[in-house]
């Protein structure tokens, strides 16, 4: 296990879902995560572009819930911190919690399929 998979990846939920349902089984939910996170970003974009702060909420809400439900801990978090908008620290911070998603959503997926594949 690497720093980097442990501060991206929720590594006792994995084990804990791979001992119940497989590590192929949880590989196939990360392949429809990995098709649907365009999309929630993309949505987040446009959203931050209009200020329409209800939708970035609700979209962050959205990948928040699909990213713990595949261990991306990083990704679960700052998406967390997104969809909070009546928290006094967001409206200095949620342009930059949407750009570490982004930076980050790639590399923690192939880290979280690489880290699977291993277990299967």
């Amino acid at each position: 296990m690497t720093e980097a998979n442990s501060a991206s990846l929720d590594l006792q939920t994995l084990d804990a879902y791979c001992a119940a349902i497989g590590a192929a089984t949880l590989l196939k939910s990360v392949v429809v995560f990995e098709q649907m996170a365009p999309e929630y970003l993309q949505t987040m974009a446009a959203a931050m572009q209009s200020k329409d702060k209800p939708l970035l909420c609700s979209e962050a809400h959205k990948l928040k819930g699909a990213a713990g439900s595949v261990g991306l801990k990083r990704i679960q978090e700052l998406s967390q911190q997104l969809q909070c908008g009546d928290l006094p620290q967001w409206q200095e911070g949620h342009q930059q919690w949407y750009q570490q998603i982004e930076r980050h959503l790639e590399e923690d997926v192939a880290s979280l399929k690489q880290y699977l594949s291993q277990r299967s």
